[in-house]
């Protein structure tokens, strides 16, 4: 059984140190009316009160029910909000991108985080990332768009646990109950995007990742092959979304 109430005082913590450590005094949160930024938001708000606001940033694929959401949460736990409908923004670039949906989302997310930035270099504040330990383990997200921030709560929490790390903190019923989504286009979730549920990828990602386990003790254990290679061919393709890049060493003379 997991002790909710420890955690969330280690990442308020958490989050309280790191952000000192900058001298700064706020922080930004990009809210999407999912639960990830959902449970980030709560914790911010938690640790530093009226010193934090959450930015939603619509675009024409946004589905409605996305913003509401996030402006619901906003009202339950009054924390301030603005929003920045970055259409204008993607449809100066999209005749471009050739209708392509990855490109468009992958353009979306950068945009998104440009905003975000901005915002903060505005306010003086430091952006909190909301990818979970899931997402960033296969690369399900964008390099120096969502996965961009200066610190990040929740990059050790697998997505399957926080359905409940969320209803212990109160979010709302409409966040916790939806399918997990970007939101980047009409229609789209992660697990048809990926072919499995988080709870079914989860369950191995913490034996193969935490645990070291390897591919034929997994298949003992009854996991699907298919399942399998998919993880390790992920975790090894996007291995360099979480690495700075690389930079050549000069041997001078």
């Amino acid at each position: 059984m997991i002790n909710w109430n420890d955690i969330e005082q280690q990442l308020l913590k958490f989050l309280r140190d790191e952000v000192e450590k900058t001298g700064l005094k706020r922080v930004t949160v990009g809210l999407s009316g999912g639960l990830d930024s959902a449970i980030v938001a709560i914790l911010c708000k938690q640790a530093f009160g009226d010193h934090m606001s959450c930015v939603l940033m619509p675009s024409q694929f946004s589905s409605k029910s996305s913003i509401d959401d996030a402006k619901k949460l906003c009202e339950k736990f009054d924390i301030s909000y603005e929003i920045v409908d970055i259409s204008p923004m993607i449809n100066a670039y999209i005749d471009n991108m050739n209708d392509d949906k990855l490109r468009i989302g992958n353009y979306s997310a950068r945009v998104r985080m440009s905003v975000l930035y901005d915002i903060s270099s505005r306010d003086s504040s430091i952006i909190v990332g909301t990818s979970n330990k899931s997402e960033l383990l296969l690369g399900y997200g964008t390099i120096f768009g969502d996965i961009a921030c200066a610190i990040n709560p929740i990059g050790q929490m697998y997505k399957s646990d926080e359905y409940a790390f969320g209803q212990y903190l109160g979010v709302i019923d409409e966040i916790l109950t939806k399918k997990p989504s970007a939101d980047l286009w009409e229609g789209q979730t992660d697990e048809d995007e990926l072919g499995y549920t988080y709870k079914q990828m989860d369950d191995v990602l913490k034996l193969m990742v935490d645990e070291k386990k390897s591919k034929e003790e997994l298949l003992d254990l009854g996991y699907e092959e298919k399942l399998i290679d998919m993880l390790n061919y992920k975790i090894k393709a996007n291995e360099f979304k979480g690495k700075l890049p690389v930079i050549a060493k000069i041997q001078w003379s």
